[in-house]
């Protein structure tokens, strides 16, 4: 696997951070798969992932989200701008998708979102989902409108009382008590990860992952889920674009198995008809990073084949 790193612009102008892999043999590539990594890590954790991806043929890419990893410059605070953060970070990825673009015109090309990744790719293709060949949602979330309107305005108070670059008191506490809640007694904050536990000492020990998940971050995150699964924003995807749901069935940020199903409905609600679901007994929240990551990645592998 060939890998290199560059950088691009946002509309703003400003820069990430970016990977791109690509395979070792001289074959002719069947696709492109574009990486939206999740919330406090960073694209080069999924490295692994792009070597099975490459030994198929595909060429990978993915960045580092404003305020995370090599694209971070905030000193180890989660932040992603002063103004309308979430549209600029899925702007990122439109970016970034352009640039494929122009590299390889003729090549299917494949979005795979994970975690806050996959709500950023919900978004997206409420925009921008014209050419792709299809989407694969990892360890996704549903936010009812109701949940997500009180959300945001403990989000907004926090960002009046500590500033946007302040820390959050009020959510960050609950979504890392509550994360955990299931697997008790645990060793570490981030258990809930995965039951690979040499996976999960590999995040807590890794200097990019991680981090201080600001006011600001959660009040722009929160205006991004209050979008992904509103009704009528979810009629702009093209019906026929192939989306498939993949969560572990002990995964917290997908309610345990739940909100892949609420995800299916509400697209399929919104005209979409090509919406496959894999569920995981007893995988937590990374799948690529759990015991059974071989299995989930020869199931994603060839339902990406299937579209390409």
């Amino acid at each position: 696997m060939k890998e290199t790193e560059f950088h691009f612009k946002g509309r703003d102008g400003f820069s990430l951070y970016a990977i791109k892999w690509e395979p070792d043999n001289r074959a002719e590539p069947v696709g492109v798969v574009q990486i939206v990594h999740g919330m406090a890590e960073h694209i080069g954790r999924y490295r692994r992932f792009a070597e099975a991806l490459t030994t198929s043929n595909f060429v990978v890419f993915g960045h580092d989200h404003r305020g995370h990893g090599q694209t971070s410059g905030q000193d180890d605070l989660i932040y992603f701008d002063d103004e309308g953060g979430w549209d600029k970070v899925v702007d990122d990825v439109n970016c970034l998708h352009e640039i494929i673009r122009e590299d390889y015109p003729t090549l299917p090309c494949l979005l795979f979102g994970h975690s806050m990744g996959s709500f950023l790719s919900k978004c997206y293709i409420q925009r921008y989902a014209s050419d792709l060949s299809g989407v694969i949602l990892s360890g996704t979330g549903f936010m009812p409108k109701w949940l997500a309107r009180i959300s945001l305005w403990l989000a907004k108070r926090d960002v009046r009382k500590y500033g946007a670059k302040g820390l959050s008191q009020t959510l960050a506490p609950i979504v890392s008590q509550n994360y955990n809640k299931r697997f008790r007694p645990v060793r570490t904050e981030s258990d809930w990860l995965s039951r690979d536990e040499a996976e999960v000492d590999r995040f807590v020990e890794d200097p990019l992952s991680g981090g201080k998940l600001t006011a600001g971050f959660y009040r722009d995150m929160l205006q991004g889920m209050s979008q992904m699964d509103d009704r009528q924003k979810c009629e702009l995807i093209p019906h026929h674009l192939p989306i498939l749901l993949v969560a572990g069935d002990s995964d917290p940020v997908g309610n345990f198995g739940k909100a892949i199903y609420k995800t299916k409905r509400n697209y399929e609600k919104a005209g979409l008809n090509q919406i496959d679901i894999k569920l995981y007994e007893g995988a937590r929240h990374e799948l690529l990073n759990e015991l059974n990551r071989e299995e989930v990645m020869l199931d994603l592998l060839k339902w990406m084949n299937k579209w390409v």
